[in-house]
């Protein structure tokens, strides 16, 4: 994946979103686009090693259409700013979790994890949270753990690491505030990430980092997966 070549275009169209500039450079569309895409056919094969649930996927499975829908968006840009890849055994719009590469200019990012889950869903999560919690912590409180994403509630979407992207102030309705492990509890999802430098994604040595930060994520992962999927 030539990461230089896909940056130097992702910073073009920003500066240039509209219609007219897209047609004039769509050969550098085309080429960024085909390199991401040899990348991600790499990850997907190499995630496949250790999480051979998401074999079967093709880079098509996995990655999203540039052009934005802006029919409801303030912002009428017709262009996306990034690339991205979410990497998910059951597809790009079920509930089980997956493995997301991002590629933006100053904002580039790895993840694992599960996205906006549904109220009844996430009372599930819960419970077999507080049933199994000792198999929970050692999930997300081991040192690997702790030292590439950090604790719950503790960061925001763009800091340098985190776990969850978005927490309630106080217990969820129907739990005990007074809980031990509430931090757990006030989570909306249960996704992890890394942030990572432009030259992270240069030449093929972030394949093998890329791998091992996901190992790290996906027992966390795969804790929440047993209870989506018995909804999916």
């Amino acid at each position: 994946m030539d990461a230089n070549l896909i940056m130097q275009f992702l910073r073009d169209v920003s500066a240039n979103n509209n219609r007219p500039w897209f047609q004039e450079h769509k050969d550098e569309y085309q080429a960024a686009k085909t390199s991401f895409e040899q990348g991600i056919a790499m990850a997907i094969g190499r995630i496949a090693e250790f999480d051979p649930s998401i074999a079967h996927l093709t880079v098509k499975d996995t990655t999203y259409r540039f052009y934005r829908d802006t029919r409801f968006s303030p912002d009428k840009s017709p262009y996306k700013r990034h690339l991205g890849a979410y990497i998910a055994a059951h597809g790009k719009k079920a509930l089980h979790g997956g493995y997301y590469i991002h590629l933006e200019p100053d904002n580039c990012l790895i993840s694992c994890g599960n996205y906006w889950l549904p109220t009844n869903i996430l009372t599930s999560c819960r419970n077999e949270i507080m049933a199994n919690i000792d198999k929970w912590r050692e999930c997300v409180e081991n040192k690997r753990f702790l030292k590439l994403f950090g604790r719950p509630c503790e960061s925001a979407w763009g800091d340098e690491k985190g776990f969850g992207l978005e927490c309630l102030k106080t217990a969820p309705a129907g739990f005990p505030r007074d809980y031990e492990f509430i931090q757990y509890l006030r989570l909306k999802d249960y996704c992890c990430w890394k942030a990572v430098p432009e030259t992270f994604f240069q030449g093929d040595g972030w394949l093998d980092e890329m791998v091992e930060v996901f190992k790290v994520g996906k027992p966390m992962m795969d804790f929440i997966n047993s209870v989506i999927d018995d909804y999916e």
